[in-house]
């Protein structure tokens, strides 16, 4: 490979990486803040959606809506990723997400499309 390639194979990567690291930055922030407006962007169609111990199938404006009454009842002091993977184009992220009532462990999986995250499930629990 010249070097001309590997310079640009290298670019190509990183940009992906930094891409990447913000979508997961975007969601850290809107779950430390207690607002899950600015996650609508990043979900599909359809997500599966577990708020503790109800489970549902739902659009990304309802998702938005349970995921605000959420935040309303549990005020967020803190949010944390404590692992974070990607294979192919799947990935997930685990969490903790600290709040006036408790901690709670967040599962939020994911694919890659066009360099972007879209949101597949959400599990608070």
């Amino acid at each position: 490979m010249t070097m001309k390639k590997s310079l640009f194979t290298a670019a190509f990567i990183l940009s992906t990486l930094c891409l990447h690291a913000a979508d997961i930055t975007m969601i850290s922030k809107a779950f430390s803040a207690g607002n899950a407006t600015p996650l609508a962007a990043n979900m599909d169609t359809e997500i599966d959606l577990a708020l503790q111990d109800k489970a549902q199938k739902a659009n990304a404006a309802e998702a938005v809506a349970q995921l605000n009454r959420f935040f309303e009842a549990n005020k967020p002091t803190a949010f944390t990723v404590a692992h974070n993977a990607d294979k192919n184009e799947t990935g997930f992220l685990v969490g903790k997400l600290a709040t006036g009532k408790g901690e709670f462990r967040v599962n939020i999986t994911y694919i890659m499309n066009d360099d972007n995250i879209i949101i597949q499930s959400i599990r608070i629990e």
